[in-house]
């Protein structure tokens, strides 16, 4: 790619966000490129278990746009659920004790009144949707909206669908400006792409593009691990997870934090989580890690003592502080949209943060209000 290439707008990332952003934006009539310095999920997307999720967030900004996610998702199972291995299983989360049952059920409370389904599972009835759970927990609480995807697959299927032309191998090296300081596309180490919008959808590197525009954003990598099981017949049904994991979700921490996260996949395998750290870009195996996912697996299923773990892999959820993506036009760069940042959601929440970029590029107003998901709402402090 020598001479420069002219189109709409360039997307940065050919992750989930990033391909969703290009169907949704070759919807609205603009002409699309997508620029990756690896491949097609190369990145976070292709170490994610493919969760859709609602159960795991509270009231506000995360919870609409999980919503909507949900809504986009369920009708591109229509089109593409197949290929995708689109599941609505739904998920149950489960307490072990009354006390922590009672929480969850608060939790589940608020969840209604933004329009969750949540439906509380009395103990004796948790064997009736999970036949194969340990004896005593508490009760639980189910999710019907919860759903799943092979997440790969699905950046794949989505660009495809898209029509955008794909730009593999290439490494964003600068944010073109003109002297107005406004957008003028990408350079890399291959050549340029012009346009007048450009979209950091970079995920875990979010802040690396941001900077190559010359803006701060504080994306951090949050290092989690997977366990993979041999196949097997089908015999976790839903994604289950004990309700302490809605907290480490939602906590700051930089230590290590496990919480058991089972669920079987389409094809066959179980995969265990999960886990949070923040240990920078360390790519280090971790038996003490895997060795807590797999003791907190089956304390949830005991008849997981007994299944082999075929491999265990990594991943960098691209966190920031407040716990909400960015999404949206950045006011110091104008031109330069971002769509990073949703750490451990970015398959779920993909669609609505597609669907609402591409509403920005088109001119139009965007279905969720903006203002929670601002790039640029960090103090410099925070930076």
């Amino acid at each position: 790619m020598s001479r420069p290439v002219t189109c709409d707008v360039v997307i940065v990332g050919a992750g989930m966000v990033g391909a969703a952003c290009a169907l949704y934006a070759a919807r609205e009539g603009l002409d699309v490129v997508v620029v990756d310095r690896g491949p097609v999920a190369g990145g976070t997307t292709g170490a994610g278990e493919g969760n859709l999720l609602v159960s795991d967030k509270e009231p506000g900004p995360e919870l609409d746009l999980a919503l909507l996610s949900g809504r986009l998702w369920a009708d591109l199972a229509e089109e593409h659920g197949k290929a995708v291995e689109y599941e609505a299983k739904g998920g149950v989360v489960v307490a072990s004790t009354p006390a922590g049952l009672a929480a969850l059920e608060t939790f589940a409370a608020g969840q209604r009144t933004a329009g969750v389904l949540a439906e509380p599972v009395a103990a004796d009835q948790l064997h009736d949707l999970e036949p194969y759970l340990a004896p005593g927990l508490a009760g639980g609480v189910r999710y019907p909206q919860d759903t799943q995807v092979m997440p790969a697959l699905a950046a794949a299927r989505l660009l495809r669908a898209s029509g955008a032309r794909l730009v593999t191998g290439h490494t964003v090296t600068e944010v073109l400006r003109a002297r107005d300081g406004s957008v003028r596309g990408v350079r890399t180490d291959r050549g340029d792409l012009h346009a007048p919008a450009v979209v950091n959808a970079a995920g875990t590197w979010g802040a690396e593009v941001a900077s190559l525009a010359g803006v701060t954003l504080p994306v951090l990598p949050r290092r989690g691990f997977v366990l993979v099981t041999e196949p097997l017949p089908r015999r976790v049904r839903h994604k289950v997870y004990a309700a302490d994991y809605v907290a480490d979700v939602a906590s700051d921490s930089a230590a290590l934090q496990t919480s058991p996260v089972v669920e079987g996949t389409a094809a066959g395998p179980i995969l265990i989580g999960a886990s949070r750290e923040r240990v920078g870009f360390d790519r280090s195996f971790s038996l003490p890690v895997v060795r807590e996912l797999a003791a907190g697996a089956t304390r949830l299923f005991p008849f997981l003592s007994e299944v082999r773990a075929l491999r265990t892999y990594l991943g960098f959820r691209p966190y920031l502080p407040d716990h909400l993506p960015a999404i949206g036009p950045d006011p110091r760069a104008p031109g330069l949209l971002h769509a990073c940042g949703h750490e451990g959601a970015g398959i779920g929440l993909s669609t609505g943060t597609g669907q609402l970029i591409a509403q920005v590029l088109a001119g139009r107003a965007p279905g969720l209000d903006l203002t929670p998901f601002r790039p640029d709402r960090f103090p410099e402090e925070a930076v």
